[in-house]
């Protein structure tokens, strides 16, 4: 679907050490409100090798355990990055004021002109 591909492009996009939510990529994908659609993607494997593990909940709680091998793994890669990932009861979190990917007009600009040129 040309969802994913639109998905696929954003995620790959996310700057290693930043991260971007739901939300955020469903926005850069022309569809504000999708957020669950990213998270299914991301969960089923339907970006590709995009980098899943840079993609969290709207108030940073890392939530794509299901879509890594462990329930760890995202913590780990995104500490890998250099993120800080706290824990919390429950599971873990990242302080978006720190680490959200804050995309540029040029990025959305640029990302909208890829997917008329790729026809998605």
């Amino acid at each position: 679907m040309d969802f994913y591909k639109r998905a696929s492009l954003v995620v790959n996009k996310i700057p290693r050490g930043k991260v971007a939510t739901y939300g955020q990529i469903a926005l850069l994908c022309g569809k504000p409100g999708n957020a669950r659609q990213v998270g299914y993607a991301l969960k089923w494997e339907r970006l590709g090798r995009a980098p899943a593990h840079r993609v969290v909940n709207s108030a940073g709680v890392l939530r794509g355990a299901l879509a890594f091998e462990t329930f760890d793994r995202q913590k780990w890669l995104l500490e890998k990055e250099g993120v800080e990932v706290a824990d919390i009861p429950g599971g873990f979190r990242v302080e978006l004021k720190r680490y959200r990917w804050e995309n540029t007009f040029e990025e959305a600009l640029w990302l909208k002109q890829e997917f008329d040129r790729l026809g998605i």
